[in-house]
């Protein structure tokens, strides 16, 4: 019996090699809209967050009206091509099929927004790769645990059967509010020892390990690693 029923995943940082792309664009727009832009490790810190979050978080002292302009000239950078390329971490391909074909039912949770992720899905061939998709534009943003109980609730997996797997702290304290297992990721945002604060099952150097680290973590059957002859 596999280890959990459901793996949730973030996307920028995880699945995709998005940094450099979110950091030029978030720059980009603070020069559309006048601002100051920010150094690259500001700006790295706060991916994960929805948009308005993270301009938010960025830029205290923001109203409503500065955020909507910022949102608006971000999208315009991201959805368009001028910007830093972006590609699939290498491996993932080949990961995703592994986990379908053992059963798995395979999400994403994602601070994205929707029309972002439906064209970066397009364009790596993984529109029907997963069950169920949740963008930070359509509920609350992470760490709140609406994303992960909304896919919960679509797919019908107890919160004991999911594992969110992510790059960020976002990722690990939306999980703990939702009550589910995680997996950190050492090679995105945020780095492993701010990432082992929220106590994942593990910390993954490589997102090519998991179908690995999920054959030989499977909490379902603790007797067999424990059993004497």
């Amino acid at each position: 019996m596999k280890p959990y029923e459901l793996l949730i995943f973030d996307w920028d940082g995880t699945l995709m090699d998005s940094h450099a792309r979110i950091v030029a664009c978030m720059q980009g727009a603070a020069r559309d809209v006048s601002a100051t832009p920010l150094a690259a490790e500001a700006v790295r810190n706060i991916i994960g967050l929805g948009l308005g979050e993270a301009i938010g978080t960025l830029y205290p002292e923001a109203d409503a009206a500065f955020i909507e302009r910022f949102t608006a000239a971000y999208r315009e950078r991201f959805l368009g091509e001028g910007e830093a390329p972006q590609t699939m971490f290498d491996g993932v391909h080949e990961v995703l099929d592994t986990l379908e074909r053992e059963g798995y039912l395979l999400a994403v949770a994602t601070g994205k927004g929707r029309a972002g992720l439906d064209r970066v899905l397009a364009q790596a061939g993984l529109v029907s790769r997963f069950h169920v998709t949740r963008c930070a534009d359509e509920t609350f943003s992470k760490p709140h645990p609406a994303m992960l109980e909304q896919i919960l609730e679509f797919t019908g997996v107890e919160p004991a059967q999911a594992l969110m797997i992510g790059d960020t702290t976002y990722d690990l304290e939306m999980a703990h509010n939702a009550g589910v297992d995680s997996l950190g990721v050492s090679y995105g945002a945020h780095p492993p020892e701010v990432l082992a604060q929220w106590r994942p099952q593990a910390i993954l150097e490589r997102i090519d390990v998991l179908p690995g680290w999920l054959l030989e973590h499977d909490r379902r059957h603790p007797a067999q690693a424990t059993s004497q002859p």
